[in-house]
């Protein structure tokens, strides 16, 4: 094979592998959504949801980057979980 063969070829091999890695990086993030039922107000949200946040970002999951959170709250009336789990 002459030189300006193996040239050409290393050059396609290498052309092929660019584009690949660039297609991979470009693959756009997932985002989780997470929806969260409460019996409480949202002026007054459970304290558990707190701690279900700080779990989610030990984790990993960054709101507004890779996770969106959903709450819905009842003000305290049980009849509206049916509902709620509707809109899901």
């Amino acid at each position: 094979m002459k030189p300006k063969q193996v040239f050409s070829v290393v050059t396609s091999i290498l052309s092929i592998l660019l584009v690949s890695l660039a297609a991979d990086a470009q693959q756009p993030q997932r985002v989780a959504r997470v929806g969260w039922m409460s019996l409480a107000t949202p002026t007054a949200p459970a304290l558990n949801f707190d701690v279900f946040r700080q779990g989610l970002r030990d984790l990993g999951y960054v709101e507004g980057q890779n996770l969106v959170l959903e709450p819905r709250y009842t003000g305290g009336k049980n009849e509206l979980l049916p509902e709620l789990y509707s809109l899901a």
